[in-house]
Protein backbone atom coordinates (compact mmCIF):
# COMPACT_ATOMS: atom_id res chain seq x y z
CA UNK A 1 0.00 0.00 0.00
CA UNK A 2 1.69 3.74 -0.52
CA UNK A 3 1.45 5.70 2.31
CA UNK A 4 2.79 8.31 1.46
CA UNK A 5 1.20 12.40 1.82
CA UNK A 6 0.55 14.32 -1.35
CA UNK A 7 -1.31 14.73 -4.44
CA UNK A 8 0.79 12.33 -6.16
CA UNK A 9 0.07 9.92 -3.84
CA UNK A 10 -3.39 9.88 -4.97
CA UNK A 11 -2.42 10.01 -8.30
CA UNK A 12 0.10 6.77 -7.64
CA UNK A 13 -3.30 5.33 -5.77
CA UNK A 14 -5.33 5.07 -9.06
CA UNK A 15 -2.41 4.36 -11.09
CA UNK A 16 -2.50 1.51 -13.38
CA UNK A 17 0.32 -0.18 -11.63
CA UNK A 18 -1.22 0.07 -8.22
CA UNK A 19 -4.45 -1.25 -9.86
CA UNK A 20 -3.13 -4.19 -10.91
CA UNK A 21 -0.90 -5.03 -7.70
CA UNK A 22 -4.54 -4.65 -6.05
CA UNK A 23 -6.20 -6.75 -8.39
CA UNK A 24 -2.99 -9.48 -7.71
CA UNK A 25 -2.92 -9.27 -4.26
CA UNK A 26 -6.64 -10.75 -4.16
CA UNK A 27 -5.90 -13.15 -6.62
CA UNK A 28 -2.83 -14.55 -4.78
CA UNK A 29 -5.01 -14.39 -1.41
CA UNK A 30 -7.64 -16.45 -2.96
CA UNK A 31 -5.18 -18.89 -3.99
CA UNK A 32 -3.54 -18.95 -0.48
CA UNK A 33 -7.24 -19.43 1.36
CA UNK A 34 -7.93 -22.52 -1.61
CA UNK A 35 -4.89 -23.92 -0.44
CA UNK A 36 -6.13 -24.37 2.98
CA UNK A 37 -9.07 -25.76 2.24
CA UNK A 38 -6.79 -28.28 -0.16
CA UNK A 39 -7.84 -27.40 -3.62
CA UNK A 40 -4.85 -26.02 -4.78
CA UNK A 41 -1.29 -27.34 -4.07
CA UNK A 42 1.24 -26.32 -1.60
CA UNK A 43 3.97 -26.64 -4.42
CA UNK A 44 1.81 -24.43 -6.30
CA UNK A 45 0.54 -21.95 -3.86
CA UNK A 46 4.67 -21.34 -3.35
CA UNK A 47 5.25 -21.10 -6.70
CA UNK A 48 2.30 -18.31 -7.24
CA UNK A 49 4.01 -16.29 -4.31
CA UNK A 50 6.97 -16.47 -5.67
CA UNK A 51 6.54 -15.83 -9.36
CA UNK A 52 3.13 -13.97 -9.97
CA UNK A 53 3.66 -11.01 -11.28
CA UNK A 54 2.02 -8.63 -14.67
CA UNK A 55 3.57 -5.98 -17.15
CA UNK A 56 0.98 -3.27 -17.75
CA UNK A 57 2.09 -2.61 -21.78
CA UNK A 58 1.50 -6.56 -22.08
CA UNK A 59 -2.08 -6.66 -19.94
CA UNK A 60 -2.57 -3.51 -22.51
CA UNK A 61 -1.54 -5.67 -25.91
CA UNK A 62 -4.07 -8.21 -24.36
CA UNK A 63 -6.74 -6.52 -23.88
CA UNK A 64 -6.74 -5.06 -27.17
CA UNK A 65 -7.50 -8.58 -28.61
CA UNK A 66 -9.73 -9.99 -25.40
CA UNK A 67 -11.71 -6.39 -24.68
CA UNK A 68 -11.74 -7.79 -21.23
CA UNK A 69 -9.20 -6.20 -18.71
CA UNK A 70 -9.63 -9.22 -16.46
CA UNK A 71 -9.20 -11.70 -18.72
CA UNK A 72 -6.13 -9.68 -19.78
CA UNK A 73 -4.61 -9.42 -16.42
CA UNK A 74 -4.95 -13.22 -15.63
CA UNK A 75 -3.49 -14.27 -18.75
CA UNK A 76 0.04 -11.67 -18.11
CA UNK A 77 0.09 -13.02 -14.94
CA UNK A 78 -0.39 -16.96 -16.23
CA UNK A 79 2.54 -15.54 -18.55
CA UNK A 80 4.84 -15.00 -15.27
CA UNK A 81 3.36 -18.20 -13.25
CA UNK A 82 3.50 -21.05 -15.68
CA UNK A 83 1.38 -23.96 -15.32
CA UNK A 84 0.04 -23.32 -11.59
CA UNK A 85 -1.53 -20.80 -12.96
CA UNK A 86 -4.47 -22.47 -13.83
CA UNK A 87 -5.23 -22.00 -10.14
CA UNK A 88 -5.55 -18.20 -10.47
CA UNK A 89 -8.94 -16.95 -10.16
CA UNK A 90 -10.10 -20.57 -9.33
CA UNK A 91 -13.88 -19.57 -8.81
CA UNK A 92 -14.06 -16.05 -9.08
CA UNK A 93 -15.89 -13.74 -11.34
CA UNK A 94 -14.67 -10.52 -12.69
CA UNK A 95 -16.26 -8.72 -10.02
CA UNK A 96 -15.02 -10.63 -6.97
CA UNK A 97 -11.77 -8.77 -8.06
CA UNK A 98 -12.76 -5.80 -9.55
CA UNK A 99 -15.12 -4.61 -6.40
CA UNK A 100 -13.09 -6.04 -3.83
CA UNK A 101 -10.18 -3.84 -5.28
CA UNK A 102 -12.37 -1.26 -5.90
CA UNK A 103 -12.91 -0.93 -2.04
CA UNK A 104 -9.26 -1.47 -1.46
CA UNK A 105 -8.56 1.76 -3.36
CA UNK A 106 -10.89 3.84 -1.96
CA UNK A 107 -10.08 2.99 1.37
CA UNK A 108 -6.83 4.32 0.50
CA UNK A 109 -7.73 7.38 -1.12
CA UNK A 110 -10.00 7.85 1.97
CA UNK A 111 -6.70 7.71 4.76
CA UNK A 112 -5.17 10.42 2.55
CA UNK A 113 -8.57 12.78 2.64
CA UNK A 114 -8.36 12.30 6.01
CA UNK A 115 -5.08 13.25 6.70
CA UNK A 116 -5.95 16.45 4.77
CA UNK A 117 -9.02 16.73 6.75
CA UNK A 118 -6.68 16.66 10.02
CA UNK A 119 -4.64 19.67 8.33
CA UNK A 120 -6.84 22.24 7.57
CA UNK A 121 -8.73 21.58 11.35
CA UNK A 122 -5.10 22.11 12.50
CA UNK A 123 -4.68 25.59 10.40
CA UNK A 124 -8.60 26.49 11.28
CA UNK A 125 -7.48 26.26 15.60
CA UNK A 126 -4.74 28.33 14.94
CA UNK A 127 -6.18 30.98 13.07
CA UNK A 128 -9.74 30.66 15.33
CA UNK A 129 -7.27 31.33 18.66
CA UNK A 130 -5.39 33.70 16.74
CA UNK A 131 -9.07 36.03 15.67
CA UNK A 132 -10.46 34.95 18.85
CA UNK A 133 -11.65 38.72 19.91
CA UNK A 134 -11.27 40.19 16.46
CA UNK A 135 -14.82 41.91 16.55
CA UNK A 136 -16.22 42.47 12.78
CA UNK A 137 -20.19 42.43 12.24
CA UNK A 138 -22.40 39.69 11.63
CA UNK A 139 -24.43 39.55 8.29
CA UNK A 140 -27.68 37.71 8.06
CA UNK A 141 -29.45 38.01 4.35
CA UNK A 142 -25.96 39.63 3.81
CA UNK A 143 -27.45 42.99 5.65
CA UNK A 144 -25.72 44.10 9.08
CA UNK A 145 -27.36 41.64 12.12
CA UNK A 146 -24.69 41.84 15.31
CA UNK A 147 -21.15 41.72 16.15
CA UNK A 148 -19.25 38.77 16.37
CA UNK A 149 -15.60 37.48 16.01
CA UNK A 150 -13.47 36.22 12.92
CA UNK A 151 -12.27 33.76 15.73
CA UNK A 152 -15.95 32.15 16.12
CA UNK A 153 -16.31 32.56 12.70
CA UNK A 154 -13.22 30.05 12.38
CA UNK A 155 -14.26 27.71 15.61
CA UNK A 156 -18.09 27.41 13.32
CA UNK A 157 -15.54 25.71 10.25
CA UNK A 158 -13.42 24.06 12.54
CA UNK A 159 -16.61 22.12 14.13
CA UNK A 160 -18.19 21.62 10.90
CA UNK A 161 -15.03 19.73 9.43
CA UNK A 162 -14.79 17.94 12.50
CA UNK A 163 -18.10 16.13 11.62
CA UNK A 164 -16.94 15.99 8.11
CA UNK A 165 -13.95 13.78 9.57
CA UNK A 166 -15.80 11.91 11.38
CA UNK A 167 -18.28 11.33 7.80
CA UNK A 168 -15.03 10.78 6.13
CA UNK A 169 -14.13 7.63 8.83
CA UNK A 170 -18.03 6.20 8.60
CA UNK A 171 -17.89 5.94 4.50
CA UNK A 172 -14.00 4.90 4.74
CA UNK A 173 -15.79 2.22 7.36
CA UNK A 174 -18.24 1.63 4.83
CA UNK A 175 -16.52 0.88 2.04
CA UNK A 176 -14.04 -0.93 3.41
CA UNK A 177 -15.99 -4.56 2.18
CA UNK A 178 -15.36 -7.09 0.04
CA UNK A 179 -16.88 -10.05 -2.12
CA UNK A 180 -15.83 -13.16 -3.41
CA UNK A 181 -18.97 -14.84 -3.57
CA UNK A 182 -18.64 -15.74 -7.42
CA UNK A 183 -20.88 -15.37 -10.36
CA UNK A 184 -24.03 -14.51 -8.24
CA UNK A 185 -23.42 -14.14 -5.38
CA UNK A 186 -24.03 -17.93 -4.20
CA UNK A 187 -20.84 -19.38 -3.62
CA UNK A 188 -21.07 -22.12 -5.64
CA UNK A 189 -17.54 -22.68 -6.65
CA UNK A 190 -15.69 -21.62 -3.47
CA UNK A 191 -17.27 -21.48 0.21
CA UNK A 192 -17.29 -18.47 1.91
CA UNK A 193 -14.09 -19.38 3.72
CA UNK A 194 -12.22 -18.11 0.48
CA UNK A 195 -14.11 -14.62 1.17
CA UNK A 196 -13.51 -14.23 4.40
CA UNK A 197 -9.69 -15.32 4.42
CA UNK A 198 -9.00 -12.45 1.85
CA UNK A 199 -10.92 -9.86 3.27
CA UNK A 200 -9.43 -10.49 6.51
CA UNK A 201 -5.72 -10.49 4.92
CA UNK A 202 -6.39 -7.42 3.00
CA UNK A 203 -8.48 -5.57 5.78
CA UNK A 204 -11.45 -5.55 4.85
CA UNK A 205 -14.78 -6.97 5.97
CA UNK A 206 -17.02 -9.66 3.60
CA UNK A 207 -20.37 -8.35 2.67
CA UNK A 208 -22.97 -10.04 4.48
CA UNK A 209 -24.85 -10.64 1.22
CA UNK A 210 -23.95 -10.22 -2.43
CA UNK A 211 -24.95 -10.71 -6.09
CA UNK A 212 -22.15 -10.96 -8.55
CA UNK A 213 -21.53 -6.99 -7.20
CA UNK A 214 -20.97 -5.05 -4.06
CA UNK A 215 -24.12 -3.20 -3.58
CA UNK A 216 -24.01 0.11 -5.19
CA UNK A 217 -25.59 1.80 -1.80
CA UNK A 218 -22.27 1.05 -0.50
CA UNK A 219 -20.13 3.35 -3.20
CA UNK A 220 -23.33 5.63 -3.42
CA UNK A 221 -23.11 6.98 0.08
CA UNK A 222 -18.94 7.00 -0.26
CA UNK A 223 -19.44 9.26 -2.54
CA UNK A 224 -22.41 11.35 -1.28
CA UNK A 225 -20.15 12.09 1.26
CA UNK A 226 -17.25 13.13 -0.31
CA UNK A 227 -19.48 15.90 -2.06
CA UNK A 228 -21.16 16.77 1.50
CA UNK A 229 -17.76 17.48 2.99
CA UNK A 230 -16.61 19.64 -0.61
CA UNK A 231 -19.85 21.71 -0.06
CA UNK A 232 -18.84 22.70 3.37
CA UNK A 233 -15.22 23.79 1.75
CA UNK A 234 -17.21 25.55 -0.57
CA UNK A 235 -19.45 27.20 1.68
CA UNK A 236 -16.17 28.75 3.56
CA UNK A 237 -14.72 29.45 -0.13
CA UNK A 238 -18.10 31.65 -0.68
CA UNK A 239 -17.49 33.37 2.63
CA UNK A 240 -14.20 34.20 1.59
CA UNK A 241 -15.30 35.10 -1.70
CA UNK A 242 -17.33 37.86 -0.04
CA UNK A 243 -15.23 38.85 2.46
CA UNK A 244 -12.73 39.48 -0.51
CA UNK A 245 -15.06 42.32 -2.08
CA UNK A 246 -14.09 45.56 -2.41
CA UNK A 247 -17.05 47.41 -0.85
CA UNK A 248 -16.26 44.70 2.48
CA UNK A 249 -12.45 43.85 1.92
CA UNK A 250 -12.32 42.27 5.38
CA UNK A 251 -10.04 39.41 4.34
CA UNK A 252 -8.22 38.39 0.94
CA UNK A 253 -6.20 35.90 -0.66
CA UNK A 254 -2.87 35.99 -0.62
CA UNK A 255 -1.42 37.50 -3.47
CA UNK A 256 2.07 36.35 -4.41
CA UNK A 257 5.27 38.28 -5.86
CA UNK A 258 4.48 38.39 -9.58
CA UNK A 259 1.14 37.07 -9.55
CA UNK A 260 -1.03 38.76 -12.15
CA UNK A 261 -5.47 39.27 -11.43
CA UNK A 262 -6.02 39.89 -14.82
CA UNK A 263 -4.65 40.52 -17.81
CA UNK A 264 -7.04 43.51 -19.03
CA UNK A 265 -6.86 45.38 -15.29
CA UNK A 266 -3.31 45.30 -13.60
CA UNK A 267 -4.76 46.57 -10.66
CA UNK A 268 -6.90 43.29 -10.01
CA UNK A 269 -6.30 40.79 -6.84
CA UNK A 270 -9.13 38.04 -7.45
CA UNK A 271 -10.03 35.39 -4.91
CA UNK A 272 -9.29 32.86 -7.46
CA UNK A 273 -8.20 29.88 -5.64
CA UNK A 274 -11.87 29.82 -3.50
CA UNK A 275 -13.13 30.71 -6.97
CA UNK A 276 -12.02 27.15 -8.29
CA UNK A 277 -13.38 25.46 -5.18
CA UNK A 278 -16.66 26.45 -5.97
CA UNK A 279 -16.22 24.93 -9.11
CA UNK A 280 -14.70 21.59 -8.20
CA UNK A 281 -17.83 21.37 -5.72
CA UNK A 282 -20.31 21.32 -8.13
CA UNK A 283 -18.22 18.15 -10.17
CA UNK A 284 -18.05 16.50 -6.85
CA UNK A 285 -21.80 17.03 -6.30
CA UNK A 286 -22.42 15.68 -10.07
CA UNK A 287 -20.46 12.48 -9.48
CA UNK A 288 -22.50 11.59 -6.59
CA UNK A 289 -25.53 11.69 -8.65
CA UNK A 290 -24.18 9.28 -10.59
CA UNK A 291 -23.07 7.23 -7.69
CA UNK A 292 -26.87 7.02 -6.72
CA UNK A 293 -27.95 6.82 -10.48
CA UNK A 294 -26.07 3.38 -9.91
CA UNK A 295 -27.50 1.71 -7.57
CA UNK A 296 -30.40 0.38 -9.63
CA UNK A 297 -28.92 -2.21 -11.69
CA UNK A 298 -30.95 -5.30 -13.65
CA UNK A 299 -30.90 -8.32 -11.83
CA UNK A 300 -28.11 -9.39 -10.34
CA UNK A 301 -26.04 -7.47 -12.43
CA UNK A 302 -25.37 -5.51 -15.33
CA UNK A 303 -22.60 -3.19 -16.37
CA UNK A 304 -23.80 0.25 -16.53
CA UNK A 305 -21.99 1.38 -13.54
CA UNK A 306 -18.94 0.43 -13.92
CA UNK A 307 -17.75 3.14 -16.57
CA UNK A 308 -18.79 5.48 -13.97
CA UNK A 309 -17.29 4.10 -11.27
CA UNK A 310 -13.89 4.28 -13.65
CA UNK A 311 -14.19 7.98 -13.67
CA UNK A 312 -15.60 8.90 -10.48
CA UNK A 313 -13.36 7.02 -7.98
CA UNK A 314 -10.33 8.06 -9.41
CA UNK A 315 -11.60 11.77 -10.10
CA UNK A 316 -13.70 12.32 -7.16
CA UNK A 317 -10.96 11.44 -4.06
CA UNK A 318 -8.47 13.52 -6.44
CA UNK A 319 -10.50 16.79 -6.15
CA UNK A 320 -11.68 16.43 -2.74
CA UNK A 321 -7.85 15.65 -2.05
CA UNK A 322 -7.07 18.87 -3.93
CA UNK A 323 -9.88 21.18 -2.93
CA UNK A 324 -8.61 20.01 0.81
CA UNK A 325 -5.16 20.86 0.62
CA UNK A 326 -5.57 24.05 -1.70
CA UNK A 327 -8.27 25.28 1.21
CA UNK A 328 -5.65 24.69 3.81
CA UNK A 329 -3.15 26.88 2.19
CA UNK A 330 -5.36 29.16 1.81
CA UNK A 331 -6.35 29.83 5.14
CA UNK A 332 -3.09 29.54 6.45
CA UNK A 333 -1.93 32.08 3.92
CA UNK A 334 -5.29 34.14 4.67
CA UNK A 335 -4.68 37.51 4.96
CA UNK A 336 -7.08 39.46 7.76
CA UNK A 337 -7.91 43.15 7.82
CA UNK A 338 -8.94 43.72 11.40
CA UNK A 339 -9.11 47.80 10.42
CA UNK A 340 -11.56 46.99 8.13
CA UNK A 341 -13.72 45.33 10.09
CA UNK A 342 -13.95 47.42 12.52
CA UNK A 343 -14.76 49.80 9.79
CA UNK A 344 -17.53 48.44 8.43
CA UNK A 345 -18.63 47.47 11.94
CA UNK A 346 -19.48 51.71 12.03
CA UNK A 347 -21.40 51.44 8.69
CA UNK A 348 -24.42 51.14 10.60
CA UNK A 349 -23.78 53.35 13.21
CA UNK A 350 -24.79 51.55 16.19
CA UNK A 351 -27.71 50.01 15.00
CA UNK A 352 -26.78 46.62 16.42
CA UNK A 353 -27.65 47.92 19.72
CA UNK A 354 -31.25 47.73 18.59
CA UNK A 355 -32.13 43.77 20.69
CA UNK A 356 -30.41 44.89 23.50
CA UNK A 357 -32.63 48.06 23.86
CA UNK A 358 -35.98 46.04 23.26
CA UNK A 359 -35.00 43.59 25.52
CA UNK A 360 -34.33 45.93 28.25
CA UNK A 361 -37.51 47.70 27.48
CA UNK A 362 -39.30 44.43 27.76
CA UNK A 363 -37.81 43.88 31.19
CA UNK A 364 -39.03 47.47 32.51
CA UNK A 365 -43.02 46.55 31.61
CA UNK A 366 -43.34 47.60 27.75
CA UNK A 367 -44.74 44.48 25.68
CA UNK A 368 -42.68 43.00 23.27
CA UNK A 369 -44.95 44.41 20.19
CA UNK A 370 -44.83 48.36 21.53
CA UNK A 371 -40.83 47.99 22.27
CA UNK A 372 -40.36 46.67 18.59
CA UNK A 373 -42.39 49.40 17.23
CA UNK A 374 -40.48 52.20 19.20
CA UNK A 375 -36.91 50.70 18.41
CA UNK A 376 -37.48 50.09 14.93
CA UNK A 377 -39.03 53.44 14.66
CA UNK A 378 -35.28 54.73 16.07
CA UNK A 379 -33.42 52.57 13.76
CA UNK A 380 -35.31 53.42 10.36
CA UNK A 381 -34.80 56.90 11.19
CA UNK A 382 -31.16 56.85 12.55
CA UNK A 383 -30.15 54.64 9.03
CA UNK A 384 -32.57 57.12 6.60
CA UNK A 385 -30.84 60.15 8.10
CA UNK A 386 -27.62 58.73 8.45
CA UNK A 387 -26.94 59.42 11.91
CA UNK A 388 -26.20 57.32 15.03
CA UNK A 389 -28.50 55.42 16.72
CA UNK A 390 -27.52 56.43 20.42
CA UNK A 391 -28.19 59.74 19.44
CA UNK A 392 -31.81 58.87 18.26
CA UNK A 393 -32.44 56.42 21.12
CA UNK A 394 -31.32 59.05 24.14
CA UNK A 395 -34.10 61.38 22.41
CA UNK A 396 -36.90 59.10 22.84
CA UNK A 397 -38.74 59.95 25.80
CA UNK A 398 -40.58 56.81 25.73
CA UNK A 399 -37.32 54.78 25.62
CA UNK A 400 -35.68 57.32 28.34
CA UNK A 401 -38.57 57.26 30.51
CA UNK A 402 -37.56 53.65 31.18
CA UNK A 403 -34.11 53.27 30.49
CA UNK A 404 -31.71 56.07 31.86
CA UNK A 405 -28.97 57.49 29.66
CA UNK A 406 -26.21 56.42 31.75
CA UNK A 407 -27.86 52.86 30.86
CA UNK A 408 -28.09 53.34 27.62
CA UNK A 409 -24.17 54.53 27.34
CA UNK A 410 -23.69 51.27 28.99
CA UNK A 411 -26.46 49.24 26.46
CA UNK A 412 -24.53 50.44 23.12
CA UNK A 413 -21.45 48.73 23.80
CA UNK A 414 -20.08 45.49 22.25
CA UNK A 415 -18.46 43.70 25.22
CA UNK A 416 -21.90 41.64 25.37
CA UNK A 417 -21.95 40.18 22.11
CA UNK A 418 -18.46 39.05 23.24
CA UNK A 419 -18.92 38.24 26.99
CA UNK A 420 -19.59 34.37 25.85
CA UNK A 421 -16.50 33.74 23.21
CA UNK A 422 -14.66 31.45 25.76
CA UNK A 423 -17.61 29.37 26.43
CA UNK A 424 -18.00 29.21 22.65
CA UNK A 425 -14.13 28.28 22.45
CA UNK A 426 -14.62 25.91 25.34
CA UNK A 427 -17.49 23.64 23.67
CA UNK A 428 -15.66 23.90 20.32
CA UNK A 429 -12.27 22.91 21.17
CA UNK A 430 -12.48 20.77 25.11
Amino acid sequence: MIDRYSRECMRDIWSEENKYTTWLAIEVKACEALCELGTVPKEALANIQKKAAFDVKRIAEIEEVTRHDVIAFTTSVAEYVGEDSRYIHWGLTSSDVLDTSFSMLLKEASGIILKDIDELLAVLKDRAFEHKLTVMIGRSHGIHAEPITFGLKMALWYDEMLRQRERMQRAMDAISVGKLSGAVGTFAHNPPFVEEYVCRELGLKPASISTQVIQRDVYAEFFTTLAVIGASIEKFAVEIRHLQRTEVSEVSEYFSAGQKGSSAMPHKKNPILSENISGLARLLRGNALAAIENVALWHERDISHSSVERVIGPDSTTLLDFMLVRFTGLMRKLIVYPESMQKNLELSRGLYYSQKILLELTLRGISREDAYRIVQRNALAAWDQKKDFKAFILQDSEITAKITPQEIEEFCSNDFFTAHVDDIFKRVFD
